[in-house]
């Protein structure tokens, strides 16, 4: 199913979103579309695992872990919380 729906613009984003869909050869709801997507992802479930999946071995380049990173950022936290 999908929606219509209106959105009022000022004149320089029209102008790059006309721009940007002369340019590539994207209508501007499509761009829109898009941008939409990009701002705020996908949602639900799938979205959340797609995350999880994009991010699995993001930290493999490091050579702390995730507590002595947090501990090199807030100094003391460690000790603070342990009271």
């Amino acid at each position: 199913m999908s929606h219509r729906t209106q959105v009022v613009l000022s004149d320089a984003q029209y102008a790059r979103l006309k721009g940007e869909s002369e340019r590539t050869g994207v209508r501007l709801g499509e761009l829109v579309r898009r941008a939409l997507e990009a701002a705020y992802g996908v949602s639900g479930p799938q979205g959340a695992e797609e995350g999880l999946a994009m991010s699995f071995g993001a930290w493999t380049d490091r050579d702390l872990d995730g507590e002595a990173y947090v501990e090199q950022l807030r100094r003391g936290m460690a000790r603070r919380l342990a009271r």
